[in-house]
């Protein structure tokens, strides 16, 4: 599954190769396989919005409802 930002792309890249250096609020990616975190870090950045609360603002990215 490919990154939908930048922010989120560099997250997980750097979840992948330093994991004592992400946020406290972020911890939660840690717990994804490093084949997961690998294609979401592989995702090239060109074109792509810098925060996917941009993209959620915009009406481009819909948000799933819980049920």
């Amino acid at each position: 599954m490919p990154a939908t930002s930048k922010a989120q792309r560099r997250l997980m890249g750097l979840a992948e190769h330093h994991p004592d250096e992400v946020y406290a609020k972020n911890k939660g990616v840690l717990n994804m396989s490093k084949n997961q975190l690998h294609d979401f870090a592989a995702t090239k950045e060109k074109g792509m919005m810098n925060h996917v609360s941009s993209l959620k603002s915009k009406g481009i990215l819909k948000t799933k409802v819980k049920k």
